[in-house]
């Protein structure tokens, strides 16, 4: 499994599958091949759905942002 983890505070945010893992990586830029973190706002969850990746998926990263507007993700294998 992956974990997936707010870099601001260091939660753990829940756990998403390989499968779940390249949709994320496949949606965001990556700023080098082995970038772990990822920058999440309303305006990416939105385009997700639009994209159709995973609704579970995008239902963690909800339930994450909470009211913030953006937040920053890691992720790791646990």
């Amino acid at each position: 499994m992956i974990k997936l983890t707010d870099k601001e505070t260091g939660a753990r945010l829940g756990f998403i599958t390989e499968e779940q893992l390249a949709a994320l990586v496949d949606a965001l830029e990556e700023e080098f091949e082995e970038d772990r973190d990822y920058y999440i706002s309303r305006v990416t969850l939105e385009a997700f759905e639009t994209e159709g990746v995973d609704s579970e998926l995008v239902e963690i990263l909800r339930l994450a942002l909470g009211d913030r507007e953006d937040m920053e993700i890691l992720w790791s294998r646990d």
